[in-house]
């Protein structure tokens, strides 16, 4: 397990990459893998689920509502981080691979928002609410009003508030704000079975202190969350807007789906964000995780620091750190 670090860059970045293999071994099993070493217990949610005899939306379904319900995380869903007027907001997706998507966005008062992005799925004719129609349609199928503002994320709000220094970074190097930097960590969780069937979930509160009505990658289908029958599966991590730009989740399976790996698919897309956003992204970190229908794993980032969880079809989970284009 490693500890998230700060941007160190320099030009002898993808020098350690090599040293630094993130791919599993392909597996005939059932396997989970999920974003960020908090994503172990999620995937062992998820795993528990389809030995139980769930399905794959079930399983990320369940893996999702373990960081939303975890109060010491304040990057996704009860005491997350709220915006920079004081209201707690969730964004998620969920997606099969037979073209099944349901999303939610800027959703307020309601701990699992995986769970009401699958009610967008399976019980509207849409693919994606957000705001107020968000909760009202939360409500309306029966999830309870929570405050999701707890007196932790309230006290880092409104110690923000002494400076409201506002600028739209992701730190990751610890999942609260730090030296101006805004807090940022989505879990993403990505599962496929024997048979290569594929899902995922993608589930966040957001950036810390964020403006009020900023969504960013993890709802969006091909941004946070990708999945193609036959193709492969990819999540992504860290400053959204970033991600959004070059529609980073449909992009590594685009890459995969024209015949690189999972991990190759995983470095390109990073590569492009490098080259395209220059000195605009330095200090900012974008990762991404990608599973493939025969169980390969690919990993990768911008800056050192990245983790994630992998269980194999034994259940037994254990966490790695994804390369990064940049050095420590």
């Amino acid at each position: 397990m490693t500890t998230r670090r700060g941007f160190l860059g320099g030009a002898a970045a993808t020098a350690g990459v090599a040293s630094l293999a993130s791919a599993a071994q392909p597996g005939g099993g059932a396997m989970i893998v999920s974003t960020w070493d908090f994503g172990a217990a999620a995937n062992d949610a998820a795993f528990a689920r389809l030995k139980a005899g769930g399905t794959l939306i079930d399983a990320v379904e369940a893996g999702g509502m373990v960081p939303e319900a975890d109060p010491n995380n304040h990057s996704v869903g009860y005491s997350g981080y709220p915006d920079r007027d004081g209201h707690v907001t969730l964004d998620a997706v969920i997606m099969d691979d037979r073209g099944g998507v349901g999303a939610v966005a800027a959703l307020e008062d309601t701990v699992h928002a995986i769970s009401v992005a699958r009610r967008v799925m399976e019980k509207t004719p849409h693919t994606f609410i957000v705001g107020e129609g968000a909760t009202r349609f939360a409500r309306d199928q029966g999830f309870p009003k929570v405050n999701l503002l707890t007196p932790e994320a309230e006290k880092a709000w409104r110690d923000w508030l002494k400076t409201s220094q506002y600028r739209p970074e992701a730190n990751i190097e610890n999942r609260r704000p730090r030296g101006g930097a805004l807090d940022h960590d989505t879990i993403g969780l990505l599962a496929r079975t024997a048979d290569g069937r594929m899902a995922g979930a993608c589930t966040t509160s957001g950036m810390a202190f964020k403006m009020r009505g900023r969504v960013g990658d993890s709802p969006q289908v091909g941004a946070g969350l990708y999945v193609e029958a036959g193709v492969g599966a990819a999540t992504s991590t860290g400053l959204g807007e970033e991600v959004t730009r070059v529609s980073g989740s449909a992009r590594v399976v685009a890459s995969m789906r024209a015949g690189l790996s999972p991990q190759a698919a995983c470095e390109e897309v990073v590569r492009h964000i490098a080259k395209l956003r220059g000195d605009a992204i330095k200090g900012t970190q974008v990762g991404f995780l990608a599973l493939s229908p025969k169980g390969e794993v690919g990993a990768f980032c911008l800056l050192p620091g990245f983790t994630y969880a992998v269980t194999d079809s034994e259940g037994v989970t254990v966490v790695k750190k994804g390369p990064s284009l940049f050095a420590a």
